[in-house]
């Protein structure tokens, strides 16, 4: 999740029971332009591991390289990213933009796995729209050329993240390939996670955004078991990794996105929210939190 999955935040769900960490998703241009850019977006502890480095590019000789600088940093895993569907990357036929030219993903799968030193893996939609679902196309591909894994995002790239997704078809992904297989989409609560794995038999599964607002399904626990005592602790810890990552006041400020979605089951009204998404100042962001989860946890009692 670009903008999101740093190490502050994976390390801490590793911590409540993620298996696997992939890094933001990382533009082979930028590494290719200056590898010294991107490296927070690679930063990661051991505990971390195994980790995933995920690239997108549109030419399979950019991406070879821009991967093979990624060598040094010891990702356990290069994972070629076919699946973003945000406009400013697939219609440059990058992430999903790549859907629609399977002779391109085999040449970018081939490449890499005959020249890295990491396994190989790659994350997918379903196709670029309705009327081009050729995601077992892409499926058989990505194994072919010796890929070691694949997720399946259960929708195309012109859902975004509208619609319901695709469980059906992620199911036939795994039927189809010898290869594991990781189920992505709709997982929002713990049930999710067994009805995913029933319904598609995949070896795993990925969540994204849901972990935001609820980190501890990594835990096994819905929002709604989680205390406000223990969102605050949750808070802290975060805020406290995100100032040591970034700085005080730029670490404040990132923060801001991670805070806004965790606080979003309590409605809270513009008197709290307000002081918590506009200081910039360490302290007095402290005292608001503060402020706010006394508030909180006197509702609750």
């Amino acid at each position: 999740m670009d903008g999101l999955s740093e190490r502050p935040f994976r390390s801490l769900v590793r911590k409540l029971g993620s298996a696997m960490s992939y890094t933001e998703f990382i533009n082979a241009l930028d590494i290719l332009a200056n590898i010294q850019r991107i490296q927070k977006k690679i930063a990661f502890y051991e505990v971390e591991r195994p980790v995933v480095f995920q690239i997108f590019d549109d030419d399979p000789a950019r991406i070879l390289n821009a991967a093979q600088q990624l060598i040094p940093f010891q990702p356990d895993i290069i994972d070629l990213n076919l699946g973003c569907s945000a406009r400013h990357v697939s219609s440059r036929g990058a992430g999903a933009g790549l859907l629609p030219h399977p002779f391109k993903v085999a040449e970018i799968i081939r490449n890499l796995v005959k020249h890295l030193p990491v396994p190989v893996t790659a994350k997918i939609r379903l196709g670029w729209d309705e009327q081009n679902r050729n995601y077992l196309e892409i499926a058989r591909i990505v194994e072919d050329n010796g890929a070691q894994l694949i997720a399946v995002h259960g929708r195309t790239r012109a859902q975004g993240y509208t619609g319901r997704a695709d469980w059906d078809a992620i199911a036939e992904v795994k039927a189809s390939l010898h290869i594991p297989v990781i189920a992505n989409g709709d997982v929002q609560n713990v049930a999710d996670i067994q009805r995913i794995l029933s319904h598609t038999h995949c070896d795993g599964v990925m969540i994204g955004r849901a972990a935001l607002q609820n980190p501890w399904i990594f835990c096994q626990k819905d929002r709604w078991q989680v205390s406000p005592q223990e969102v605050k602790s949750w808070i802290m810890l975060h805020l406290n990794e995100m100032v040591e990552f970034h700085g005080a006041d730029r670490g404040v400020i990132l923060f801001r996105k991670y805070l806004k979605r965790l606080l979003i089951p309590y409605q809270l009204s513009d008197e709290f929210l307000l002081p918590l998404l506009t200081t910039t100042d360490l302290d007095l962001f402290k005292g608001h939190l503060g402020d706010l989860f006394h508030f909180l946890i006197e509702q609750k009692s």
